[in-house]
């Protein structure tokens, strides 16, 4: 059952990184430095124009290829004069612009980004659900989203100290509880890759290719259920991750049965039973007419 998390409004969002601004590059922007890296690597290997949804202080925008065109977007001003400074500092021509603005009401149209990219984002914002469903629409179709984030683990030392942290969300600026189904929410965004990323696995990569109409049959499927227009079992084709599962299983049942002896002397007396040889040759001569 997925873990109550506290709701932080956008004000509190504002004001939790107005003070984190002055210290952000060497503190959290440090902690939060591999997966970025990481991310970006990825888009350099892609073209076109990228979106950043929560570029922050710009720690990021260095590192991007200079055949890209980025645009980056966050709710903090203060968090975007910094990022500013540094575009200006390091002459960045390939970044296009930097806006204030929502991430749950982005300002473009749709399909106008072959890349999106939100790292450490969706911990933050107010309501997730929205966010990811305006990434997918400014997303090109064959173009990708791609998320860094932290997701929370219910068991363990690491999921103790996380629901002890959640109380805290407003004054962290961000959630510590925080399960990943609640950013697999888009009907055209397909998962084609999750990754633990360092340090110590605490974030995690999701790379999502956006694919027009990838979610409508499962969701036809389901309403015709709903409608009795479809039986619930017998039309309906397992998950591919579904039928692995199962099918490692019956190899495992088939291994351990060649494997007990109980077995081959079971089959043994059913052959047996079931052989003339049984008889003995007395058996063969009469009937066989040796």
């Amino acid at each position: 059952m997925p873990s109550k998390v506290p709701v932080m409004d956008t004000d509190s969002v504002r004001h939790a990184y107005r003070r984190w601004a002055p210290v952000y590059d060497y503190t959290f922007g440090q902690v939060a430095e591999a997966g970025r890296k990481h991310a970006v690597e990825i888009i350099n290997k892609r073209k076109g124009r990228v979106l950043e949804v929560g570029v922050g202080t710009g720690l990021s925008l260095p590192c991007y290829g200079a055949h890209l065109t980025v645009t980056g977007i966050d709710l903090s001003p203060e968090m975007l004069d910094k990022a500013r400074e540094k575009v200006t500092r390091k002459k960045l021509a390939y970044v296009d612009g930097l806006h204030e603005m929502d991430a749950s009401a982005l300002g473009f149209a749709d399909e106008s980004f072959d890349t999106v990219v939100a790292m450490y984002v969706l911990t933050v914002v107010p309501d997730p659900d929205k966010v990811m469903r305006e990434l997918e629409r400014v997303c090109a179709p064959g173009g990708e989203v791609i998320l860094v984030n932290h997701f929370s683990q219910e068991e363990g030392v690491r999921g103790f100290i996380e629901r002890k942290m959640a109380g805290f969300a407003d004054l962290l600026g961000w959630h510590a509880v925080f399960e990943v189904d609640r950013v697999l929410v888009c009907d055209d965004l397909r998962l084609v890759d999750r990754r633990a990323l360092r340090p110590f696995g605490l974030f995690t990569m999701l790379r999502f290719v956006k694919e027009p109409g990838f979610g409508l049959a499962p969701q036809a499927a389901r309403e015709m259920i709903a409608k009795g227009r479809l039986p619930a079992r017998g039309r309906i084709a397992e998950p591919v991750r579904v039928r692995i599962k199962w099918s490692v299983a019956r190899g495992l049942v088939h291994a351990r049965r060649l494997l007990d002896s109980n077995y081959w002397r079971s089959l043994y007396r059913r052959l047996r039973a079931n052989w003339p040889i049984s008889a003995g040759p007395a058996a063969l001569d009469h009937e066989g007419g040796i």
